[in-house]
């Protein structure tokens, strides 16, 4: 997959040689810089699916986990919980990877992060045309895959597998499988 340089400035740019704290994820949104703690079910979930995930990728595409992916607008820079890259995908100039490289990603819930989760980075997600978009929710205790998506900031197909099951990402020409055996139900006390 090729790719082009963006032509509009990202979002990141506006982070350029600030150091930020370690542990916090960085985000924006509406033009809006957030910062929020990693919370530890959030961490949980990762750690479970990334291994998993890069052994069936086996050198056709990459994960990445809390990464900046430049956006078609300078008011969204968005670090997905887990982003899986196509294979042959390269690098813009600024050293990053742009939303047509990205197959699918996973963005784990918290209180604090649902309403972008659920909505806004939903919008995006399915705007930018990102073919799998899978929210994991520990308080429910569910994985809810999106595919299909359209410009008008929907996807067309939904389905939810809960804890438990194989959670399967439909990737171009190949399924992963997640196992979420071990994904953590939240207790409420987490962000």
């Amino acid at each position: 997959m090729t790719t082009t340089t963006m032509d509009t400035a990202s979002a990141w740019d506006a982070l350029d040689g600030v150091h930020l704290p370690r542990g916090y994820r960085v985000e924006i949104t509406d033009g809006k810089i957030t910062m929020t703690p990693q919370g530890e079910n959030q961490w949980k979930v990762i750690l479970k699916a990334a291994p998993q995930i890069e052994q069936q990728l086996a050198n056709h595409g990459d994960i990445l986990s809390d990464v900046m992916i430049d956006f078609p607008s300078s008011l969204y820079g968005y670090a997905p919980d887990l982003a899986i890259i196509a294979p042959g995908s390269e690098r813009n100039s600024r050293g990053r990877f742009e939303w047509h490289s990205l197959e699918a990603v996973l963005e784990v819930v918290s209180k604090s992060t649902q309403d972008n989760d659920f909505s806004k980075k939903f919008r995006m997600y399915a705007e930018c045309g990102i073919p799998v978009y899978v929210i994991i929710d520990p308080s429910t205790g569910t994985c809810t895959i999106y595919q299909h998506p359209t410009r008008t900031g929907t996807y067309r197909d939904e389905d939810e597998v809960p804890f438990g099951q194989d959670l399967v990402l439909p990737l171009e020409g190949r399924d992963i499988v997640v196992t979420t055996d071990g994904f953590p139900v939240a207790d409420g006390s987490s962000r």
